[in-house]
């Protein structure tokens, strides 16, 4: 409590998914000076923006939460984009985080930073033995290239900034949009929108044989500030869980909660994307303490409610 208690804090993405959580949280560290720069307002894929931002709101801790992000479907539409926004934006905000004598920079990547071969399960030490999985490797290394900016950093300037991959996310407020969801948010919407339509298929991309982990979106913003406070290097740190469940089974246990009682097709025309994806938490947990909590059918329900009501009351809007 008392770490955050004079700290100025600015959160990039503090309006999003992963942001709104971090935000509460802070707050309820005691932190009372929060600054959270909105598109509208900061567009940090542009240099005067960013220089704009640091002036408005001079900070001691910078959180990068901010980032143009989907699934393998807006990856493969948009890899140009992906690449270019999110290298921009990490570099110019740590580059003049530095300038403007920023105490700590905490950087957030990704899992699709982990070369596509990468053994299972993925240790931080394993980041650059290969290329990443093709459909998302422009987002995974311009992403990445925190890291090496963190590192360099370090060396030359004793910059203190740090680097965490969190495992993919889900839990309430997630992003449902079918445009650029992610897969069990996607998944959510497609069998409660066939439960509701009286439709008896669901068509899901893939195989289903690929395997996942997923991590609560509480306690992803948990272990980022315990990160905040109780970690100062750059090597960089794995934030998951233990779980790994194909496509297959999430999309069967996903089925069973919505109370969809249809057949499930597989359109294997589609990619599945990586193989397998589970992460090695040691490091976290040594470093500053992190295990996360949410049991994962739990985390699944309350998703799902959050959805239906969510979605209930939009209609009566």
């Amino acid at each position: 409590m008392n770490f955050w208690k004079d700290k100025r804090v600015i959160v990039t993405g503090g309006a999003g998914f992963l942001g709104s959580y971090v935000v509460k949280k802070l707050k309820e560290r005691g932190c009372n000076n929060i600054f959270v720069p909105l598109v509208e307002d900061y567009d940090l894929t542009k240099e005067k923006n960013i220089i704009k931002l640091y002036q408005d709101s001079p900070a001691d801790i910078v959180i990068h939460l901010a980032a143009v992000v989907g699934g393998i479907g807006a990856n493969r539409e948009n890899p140009g984009k992906f690449f270019y926004d999110n290298l921009v934006m990490g570099t110019m905000l740590m580059e003049y985080a530095r300038q403007f004598k920023v105490d700590k920079f905490v950087a957030i990547g990704t899992i699709c930073a982990y070369p596509k071969f990468t053994p299972v399960p993925f240790k931080e030490e394993d980041l650059w033995n290969g290329y990443p999985e093709e459909t998302n490797a422009p987002y995974g290394l311009a992403k990445k290239m925190m890291l090496v900016q963190s590192q360099a950093y370090r060396a030359q300037y004793v910059f203190n900034s740090i680097f965490l991959l969190p495992l993919n996310l889900y839990g309430p407020r997630d992003n449902f949009n079918p445009k650029n969801s992610h897969v069990i948010p996607a998944l959510i919407r497609k069998f409660i929108e066939a439960i509701e339509e009286g439709r008896e298929e669901v068509v899901v991309w893939g195989t289903g044989r690929p395997t996942r982990g997923f991590l609560y979106v509480d306690d992803a913003a948990e272990g980022i500030l315990l990160a905040a406070e109780r970690y100062n290097k750059s090597d960089p740190v794995n934030l998951g869980t233990d779980l790994e469940i194909s496509i297959k089974h999430l999309a069967e246990l996903i089925a069973k909660l919505t109370g969809f009682k249809g057949r499930i097709t597989w359109d294997t025309s589609k990619p599945d994307g990586q193989r397998r994806r589970k992460l090695d938490t040691t490091r976290a947990e040594k470093e500053f303490g992190f295990k996360s909590r949410m049991i994962f059918v739990e985390g699944l329900k309350r998703t799902i409610e959050w959805y239906r009501r969510n979605e209930i009351e939009k209609l009566c809007v």
